[in-house]
């Protein structure tokens, strides 16, 4: 793909690239202007090394959260977290930025009114800064179970009520420890399902413990075992195979445009997987055959926004992950904002179209932001019920 190519499917993070930097240059142009930088020489001199440093600093993080990056940089804790803090650092400001007319209005007031809307005024300015504190060493290890009913039709009476746990969006990484994994497996497992799935990013990129993360997921104990299906950062990371064949030693089965069906009772499950499916590209190409007629058809998709095609082929069921369920999300009028929403917009929780049935979850990761605002981390419990 030409660059081009490359700049139409970034679009979002190429418009948050050119915000975060004009944001930077603005601060820099207010501080030049203050009291202090005017009458003292020295300051302009610091103010101009520290803002040239943040806005290069602003770049490398999203020019770094570019799925090349991934392949080209080295991999270190150092190298995420100077990432993920200059991705935070832009976030932050952009909000802030938008909050900055509350703080100019105190000038239109006198006495204690200018005193009170200033306090508010820097209160709102902070407050991006410190919700985001709050993801970081908070909101990101807030794990949580949801479990959700999925009614779908004419389900056989031995599938009402199976009970299948889903992790998905590990990104074993810096921003989350093998301990913490060990800890969710550890709460899934008490969720006693029949089959435990796990759908696409087990790590984030190169030289992330792709190993170690297998070795936990092997620890889910479920009655028919373990399903899954990769995910895009299988492709960054180059682990497609590494990730299929370590975890078929371990007992867990990565389906690869591949079906298994699975007895229950009387019934049969038909549980198909594909590869992650490329936003853009023709969805689900040959998936058709992976189908079984008379039986209830189950897929594994990473990407969620194959729902419209899924849907059409007769997969009843589709689960997914990979949105995060937004990571940082802002819920407002009962409306979700969040940057998921520019790409896709199944962004998290129970979806219908006829009916098929589509679940996306949050995963239990952070990948680029190594923060959670809104969407806390989650390990899904989905049971099956009949309509």
């Amino acid at each position: 793909m030409g660059i081009l190519g490359l700049a139409w499917r970034n679009i979002p993070e190429i418009a948050g690239l050119v915000v975060a930097v004009w944001i930077q240059l603005l601060l820099r142009r207010w501080l030049l202007e203050s009291h202090a930088a005017k009458r003292w020489p020295p300051a302009r001199r610091a103010i101009r090394i520290a803002t040239a440093l943040l806005t290069a600093w602003v770049v490398y993080g999203f020019l770094s959260n570019f799925p090349f990056a991934y392949l080209r940089l080295p991999s270190s804790s150092f190298v995420a977290w100077l990432r993920g803090s200059a991705l935070a650092w832009s976030m932050a400001s952009i909000v802030a930025f938008l909050l900055l007319p509350v703080y100019r209005l105190a000038p239109r007031f006198s006495g204690k009114r200018r005193v009170l809307v200033r306090a508010a005024g820097s209160a709102l300015l902070a407050a991006p800064f410190a919700g985001m504190g709050f993801g970081i060493f908070i909101g990101r290890h807030d794990l949580r179970v949801r479990e959700v009913d999925v009614p779908i039709p004419q389900l056989p009476r031995d599938l009402d009520g199976l009970r299948l746990v889903q992790i998905s969006d590990i990104h074993l990484s810096p921003f989350l420890s093998e301990r913490e994994l060990e800890r969710a497996v550890g709460m899934a497992n008490e969720l006693r399902a029949h089959l435990a799935l796990v759908t696409g990013d087990l790590i984030t990129g190169q030289g992330d413990p792709l190993d170690a993360c297998l070795r936990q997921l092997a620890r889910l104990r479920a009655d028919a075992g373990i399903l899954g299906c990769l995910g895009n950062h299988e492709i960054y990371a180059r682990s497609e195979n590494a990730t299929t064949s370590g975890g078929a030693r371990l007992g867990i089965r990565f389906l690869r445009q591949q079906s298994r069906q699975l007895r229950f009772g009387n019934a049969t499950l038909n549980i198909s997987g594909v590869d992650y499916q490329r936003m853009g590209m023709r969805y689900l190409a040959g998936a058709g055959k992976l189908l079984a007629p008379g039986m209830t058809n189950l897929l594994l998709s990473h990407n969620p926004d194959v729902f419209g095609v899924s849907s059409q082929m007769g997969f009843n069921l589709t689960i997914s992950g990979h949105t995060h369920g937004g990571q940082v999300n802002v819920e407002i009028l009962h409306q979700n904002l969040n940057v998921v929403r520019f790409f896709t917009p199944f962004t998290y929780g129970l979806y219908r179209l006829g009916p098929a049935a589509l679940w996306v979850t949050r995963g239990i990761g952070t990948v680029g932001v190594p923060a959670r605002i809104g969407a806390p981390p989650e390990i899904a419990l989905l049971r099956l019920c009949a309509t």
